[in-house]
C-alpha cells in the first residue's frame, strides 16, 4: 500500500509539473496573440470560482454559514495581494520577458517565503548551523539567479522547432533583447516577476495564519478565487474600456482561459493538496525545476521562443537557491525529530527510575538534550 501510494506520488508530481508547464507556455501565447493580461487574469479567476464554489458549497455548506466577518475580511486583504496582485504582476512580467523567465522564478517562491517568514520572525536561522547556511546560501543564490536573468542576456539558444504552433508575434518576444528599449522592457519584466513571487510569498504566509483561525483550506482556496474574480473584474474594467479586447476567439486566448481557469486553478490545486497529504510539502517543492526544464523546451517547440543561456544560467541558480533551502529545512526538521526522541525517552526514564537521574549520568543526558534543542532553534 506504501509503494502504491508513493508511486502515485510521484505520478501526481511530475503531471503538476506538466500542467504548470503548459500554462506558461499557452499564457504566453495568448498574451502575444493580443489578450489583455488583466481581463485574462479575470477571467482565469472567475472560471476557477465556477468550478469551486458549488464542490465548497456542496462539501462545506455548514462551515459556509460559520465563517465570522473579521476572518472573510482578511481573506478579502489576502486575496488582493496574493491573487489579484501577485497574477497581474506575474502576467505582465510574462508578456515582457519570456515563459523560461515565469517558470525559473517559480523556484524562488519558497525561497521568498522563506525570507519573510524570517522577518515576521516565523523562521530563525542559526549562522553557524549546517542549515543556517544552507537556508542563506540559497538566498543569496536566488538574488544571483534574479540579477543574472535581468542583465545577463547571453548567446541565443535555437528554437528545437522553428515551425511552431502559436504563430502570433512570439518572435517579438523572443527577440526581446535586440534593442534598448526591449532591453528595458526585460529587466522591468524580471523584477515585477520578483515582485510578484514576493506578493503571492506573503499570501502563503498570511494564509498559514488564517488557516489556523479557522482550519478549512477548501473554503480558504474557495474564498479567495472569488474574492479574486471580484477584484480582477474591478481592475480589468478600469484599464481596458474597449469592449472588443473582452472577447475571446477559438485561438490561444480561449484555451489559455480554459486551461488555466479550470485545469490549472481546479485540477492542479486537488492534485497537489493529495501529493502532500502523501509525500509532504519538502516532497512537492523537489519537482519544481521540473516545470524549468520542461518550459524551456515547450516554449522552443511550441512558440519557437529563443531561449538565451542567461535565462537558462539564473534559472540553474535559483533552482541551486530552491534545493539549499530545502535541504537546510529538511536538516532543521531531522534535528527537531531528533529532539523530541531524545525528549521521550528522557521522560520515560525518569519515569522509571527517578532515583539513577541524581547520580553524575544526568550531566550527560541533558547535554544531549540540549544539543538537539538547540538544533530546533535553526
Amino acid at each position: 500500500m506504501d509503494d502504491a501510494a508513493t508511486k502515485k506520488a510521484y505520478i501526481i508530481a511530475i503531471v503538476v509539473q506538466i500542467i504548470l508547464a503548459g500554462m506558461s507556455v499557452i499564457s504566453k501565447a495568448a498574451f502575444d496573440a493580443g489578450l489583455s493580461t488583466f481581463i485574462f487574469v479575470f477571467y482565469r479567476q472567475a472560471a476557477g470560482s465556477i468550478l469551486m464554489l458549488p464542490l465548497a458549497l456542496i462539501l462545506q455548506r455548514k462551515n459556509a454559514r460559520s465563517m465570522p466577518f473579521g476572518w472573510l475580511l482578511k481573506l478579502f486583504l489576502c486575496a488582493l495581494v496574493g491573487n489579484t496582485l501577485s497574477l497581474s504582476l506575474y502576467n505582465v512580467s510574462l508578456k515582457f520577458t519570456s515563459a523560461t523567465v515565469s517558470a525559473a522564478a517559480g523556484n524562488s517562491m519558497p525561497v521568498f517565503t522563506f525570507c519573510l517568514a524570517l522577518l515576521l520572525r516565523m523562521e530563525v536561522v542559526k549562522p553557524r548551523s549546517a542549515s543556517g547556511i544552507a537556508k542563506l546560501s540559497g538566498v543569496a543564490l536566488c538574488l544571483a539567479g534574479v540579477f543574472v536573468i535581468a542583465f545577463y542576456y547571453g548567446p541565443a539558444l535555437s528554437p528545437v522547432n522553428h515551425h511552431r504552433a502559436f504563430t502570433a508575434n512570439a518572435s517579438a518576444s523572443a527577440g526581446s533583447a535586440n534593442n534598448s528599449s526591449s532591453n528595458s522592457r526585460w529587466i522591468e519584466g524580471t523584477f515585477l516577476m520578483v515582485l510578484a513571487n514576493v506578493a503571492w510569498s506573503l499570501s502563503i504566509v498570511w494564509q498559514a495564519a488564517l488557516l489556523e483561525e479557522v482550519p478549512n483550506r477548501m473554503l480558504v482556496a474557495t474564498a479567495l478565487c472569488v474574492f479574486s474574480a471580484v477584484q480582477s473584474f474591478v481592475v480589468a474594467v478600469a484599464t481596458e474600456r474597449d469592449l472588443s479586447r473582452w472577447r475571446l476567439h477559438l485561438d490561444a486566448s480561449l484555451l489559455s482561459v480554459v486551461y488555466a481557469g479550470f485545469v490549472v486553478t481546479g485540477v492542479t490545486y486537488y492534485l497537489q493538496a493529495w501529493c502532500v497529504v502523501i509525500k509532504g510539502p519538502v516532497f512537492f517543492a523537489v519537482w519544481t525545476p521540473l516545470c524549468f526544464v520542461l518550459t524551456i523546451f515547450s516554449s522552443s517547440f511550441f512558440l519557437g521562443e529563443i531561449v538565451r543561456l542567461g535565462s537558462v544560467v539564473g534559472g540553474i541558480l535559483l533552482v541551486g537557491g530552491l534545493y539549499s533551502v530545502l535541504w537546510g529545512k529538511n536538516k532543521e526538521s531531522k534535528v527537531a525529530a531528533s529532539s523530541s526522541e531524545v525528549n521521550m525517552t528522557a521522560d520515560c526514564t525518569l519515569d522509571v527510575d527517578d532515583e539513577e537521574h541524581k547520580k553524575p549520568n544526568k550531566y550527560g543526558l541533558e547535554e544531549a538534550t540540549s544539543s538537539a534543542l538547540a538544533g530546533e532553534q535553526v
